[in-house]
C-alpha cells in the first residue's frame, strides 16, 4: 500500500494547499458551480472553508476527488478504487500527473445538463424489468410468460460427470 500511496497526489499533501491550489486555479465561484459546497458560495474564505471541509468527510471526499481527477486529470480508476477513499486510492507507476482541466461556471452547466441526458438515456435504454403499463401489454398466460422466462435460461449440460451444468 505505502508504494502505491508514493504515487498518489494526494499522498503527503495538506488539506489548506490543496484547497489553496484550487482556489488559486479555478476561483470560488467554479468550484461552487463544479461541487455544490456552500463553503464556496456563502463565505468564500480560506478558515471557514477548511472548518467546513475538516468538519464533513463526506465534503472532503469530493473536494479530493475532483482535485485527484480534475485538477490534477488521474486516470479513472477500477470500481474497487473508487469504493477507496481517494487519499487510499493509488495509481500505477509512471503515471504522472497532467495539467489542470480549465473550466467556467457555464462549462460546468453544460457538463451536468449533458450528465442528467446521458442518465436519463441510459435509464431509458437499460431497463433491467419489463414496464408494464399502458405502453407494454401483460402476458396473458402462465404459458407465455414461462415461455418468455426460458428464453433466457441458459441449457443444461449434456456432460454426465457435471451434474449441475456448469
Amino acid at each position: 500500500m505505502i508504494e502505491q500511496q508514493q504515487n498518489n497526489p494526494l499522498h503527503g499533501l495538506g488539506l489548506e494547499k490543496m484547497v489553496t491550489e484550487l482556489v488559486e486555479f479555478y476561483d470560488w465561484k467554479v468550484l461552487y458551480a463544479a461541487l455544490r459546497l456552500e463553503c464556496f458560495n456563502l463565505n468564500p474564505s480560506m478558515p471557514a472553508c477548511l472548518k467546513f471541509l475538516k468538519k464533513t468527510e463526506w465534503a472532503r471526499e469530493r473536494v479530493e476527488s475532483f482535485y485527484l481527477y480534475r485538477f490534477k486529470r488521474m486516470p479513472k480508476g477500477s470500481a474497487t478504487q473508487f469504493e477507496l477513499k481517494p487519499r487510499e486510492r493509488g495509481f500505477a507507476e509512471g503515471i504522472l500527473p497532467r495539467k489542470p482541466e480549465p473550466l467556467t461556471v457555464e462549462l460546468v452547466a453544460q457538463m451536468r445538463e449533458k450528465a442528467a441526458a446521458d442518465y436519463q438515456d441510459m435509464k431509458k435504454n437499460n431497463r433491467s424489468k419489463p414496464q408494464y403499463g399502458k405502453d407494454k401489454p401483460r402476458a396473458q398466460d402462465s404459458y407465455a410468460q414461462n415461455r418468455i422466462a426460458n428464453k433466457n435460461r441458459k441449457k443444461a449440460s449434456q456432460d454426465p460427470t457435471n451434474p449441475w451444468g456448469k
